[in-house]
């Protein structure tokens, strides 16, 4: 029953993860696009090996043209030697003639295995940028539109000062910018391969082969090698993409936080026949920005493997191998869907300008207080006595009242500050004036 019920939930996942994955993401994982791409390395070995000698003239066009391979007699033949390199290159030479005895020619299982893996990660990040690149332009799209739709700012979860929600939607923008770079930097490193043979040392092969396939296929040589590619490579990519799923985590939670009811501010989009409970008809609950929350642990947890898959023992064991099955093809396809999720997300966000300013006038003008603390201190007062007396007109507005009437009624106040003077320190605009500085350093002029 367990078993079943495990087979269930890993089906209503998969849907769930197919509604918003870019399709080429998950075909990108599939065994047919790794057996294609182990193909294509060894096809590019043998074409580049003929160049330099290392085998008869003709062995690259034959190969070309007469290698295939069948995922199933791969299966068939690794249940029984217990390799699956072994098992590819048996079915692909089953296919081959005599061009056969030079296809793997002096290399290692992980010569093929790491300069593929190069090969997908780094189309992966390619996918992942691009998709970076779609919520870089929702976000400046929204940071232009509410420029000026001005809401209160919270720290500790209660009112500060004001900004604008398009500030907010900046601030996201910027940080997904930063993502976009991490990612790029993240896509150079893992774009590296090896041919380097079973310790590295270039025993059969030269490093002139290795610098012509990598140049073909688009990878870098790894400087210096084992028998692996160096795992903190990896490491790396697999950090970048927790950060940029801890980014997501932190928009989504905002947004959680903005659709609370006695909040309301924002809000995700709700279909005509969508439900958000099965007891409580009347609820509307963020779902999207719940599910990115949740796979963000799993990204980041992720990452924690990657870096734990660092050590391995001399040039190499096979302890990073089978985690990295995993964690690689699993957190390239979470992002990519949390991405797609929160673009979907962001495009139908109901955003609620007078709420916004509902809640803004709920501390009674409170907002203001370290404007009239700071004209107090410039007439002579001293900072912390302006301090002191400035908290206990604000206490006015946690009882209830009215912080700017209470200021207005206040002896010692009126005695330093005129009438004119202590109105301009309620002035919003104010407040926000070198918002349109902030704007600038993001988006130019």
């Amino acid at each position: 029953r367990r078993g079943a019920t495990r087979a269930r939930g890993v089906r209503q996942a998969g849907a769930m993860i197919e509604r918003y994955t870019r399709p080429e993401m998950g075909a990108l994982w599939s065994d047919d696009r790794k057996f294609s791409t182990w193909l294509e390395v060894e096809t590019v070995v043998c074409e580049e090996g003929e160049k330099l000698g290392l085998c008869p003239p003709g062995t690259g066009r034959k190969v070309r043209e007469g290698a295939r391979f069948d995922a199933g007699r791969i299966a068939e033949i690794e249940g029984r030697v217990h390799h699956d390199v072994i098992a590819f290159l048996t079915n692909v030479c089953e296919h081959l003639g005599d061009e056969s005895r030079f296809f793997h020619f002096g290399l290692t299982s992980s010569d093929l295995l790491d300069t593929s893996l190069g090969v997908l990660c780094g189309q992966a990040c390619g996918i992942v940028q691009r998709e970076l690149g779609t919520l870089c332009d929702v976000l400046r799209g929204l940071a232009l539109e509410h420029r000026n739709t001005t809401m209160v700012g919270r720290t500790h979860g209660m009112h500060a000062e004001p900004i604008t929600f398009g500030l907010k939607m900046l601030v996201w923008y910027e940080e997904t910018r930063r993502n976009l770079a991490r990612t790029e930097a993240a896509r150079e490193a893992v774009s590296a391969g090896k041919l380097s043979g079973v310790v590295g040392t270039f025993s059969h092969v030269p490093p002139e082969l290795e610098e012509r396939v990598c140049a073909r296929l688009g990878l870098r040589p790894e400087p210096a090698a084992t028998q692996v590619v160096q795992r903190d490579r990896h490491a790396e990519l697999l950090s970048a993409l927790a950060i940029t799923a801890a980014s997501l985590e932190k928009f989504a939670t905002e947004i959680r936080h903005l659709q609370r009811t006695e909040v309301g501010e924002a809000a995700e989009g709700f279909g005509q026949e969508q439900k958000g409970s099965s007891a409580m008809p009347h609820k509307r609950n963020p779902i999207l920005c719940e599910r990115i929350c949740g796979l963000s642990r799993v990204v980041r947890a992720n990452a924690l493997a990657a870096t734990e898959n660092v050590a391995l023992w001399h040039e190499r064991d096979i302890s990073h191998s089978s985690v990295e099955r995993i964690i690689i093809p699993d957190s390239f396809i979470l992002v990519d869907y949390m991405l797609g999720t929160f673009i979907t997300m962001l495009r139908t966000l109901e955003v609620r300008p007078a709420r916004m300013k509902e809640n803004l006038e709920w501390s009674k003008d409170a907002i203001f207080s370290q404007r009239v603390m700071l004209e107090l201190t410039r007439r002579g007062m001293r900072r912390d006595e302006a301090y002191g007396l400035v908290q206990s007109l604000a206490k006015e507005a946690w009882a209830g009242g009215s912080f700017r009437e209470a200021a207005m009624r206040d002896e010692k106040l009126a005695g330093l500050l005129d009438r004119a003077t202590l109105e301009e320190c309620f002035d919003l605009d104010y407040l926000l004036r070198h918002v349109d500085s902030v704007y600038k350093r993001v988006l130019g002029s």
